[in-house]
């Protein structure tokens, strides 16, 4: 019985390492689009008074990124795959959206296209939340940061859309 405990251990910290790495992975790839505008093109930006310092924005997404790793692992760990296929589809649906805002925003240059983006991104981390709840309460009380940051970035983005057009 204790190698059995030892090995179900194993392979949840096995599993939380996998979520970690994907999350991290997705964060890895929108700071190569995001990094090198910050002081070039989007500093030549107009942005609204309320625009965070740039420092904050890495501290940030790493936090919400580490939140939504523990997040799809508690799901995971629950359910595995084939009893969770949906609600992990759907977070892997939001990642994806993630990425692809930074690639829109930054990479392309396009905050019009990022805003559409976004706003689909926001609906899938809040189907994201409304699927984790029935698997575990607090896995979908980790993607409510990201929402409300989501809604704050939003808000931003739609902004210097309006600013820059």
């Amino acid at each position: 019985m204790e190698n059995r405990l030892q090995i179900d251990t194993r392979g949840e910290v096995a599993g939380l390492i996998v979520s970690l790495m994907l999350c991290l992975a997705v964060a890895s790839m929108g700071s190569r689009f995001t990094i090198p505008q910050i002081d070039s093109w989007y500093a030549a930006l107009r942005k609204p008074s309320w625009t965070p310092p740039n420092w904050l924005f890495g501290p940030v997404w790493l936090a919400l990124y580490v939140g939504m790793a523990v997040s799809s692992w508690l799901v995971w760990r629950e359910r595995g795959f084939s009893g969770a296929a949906l609600p992990l589809f759907v977070f892997a649906v939001q990642l994806a959206l993630n990425a692809a805002w930074s690639a829109l925003f930054f990479g392309l240059q396009n905050p019009a296209a990022a805003l559409v983006d976004i706003v689909l991104l926001w609906f899938a981390i809040l189907l994201t939340a409304v699927l984790f709840w029935p698997i575990n309460a607090w896995a979908a009380a980790l993607m409510i940061p990201y929402l409300l940051w989501v809604s704050f970035a939003a808000a931003l983005n739609f902004q210097i859309w309006r600013m820059n057009r």
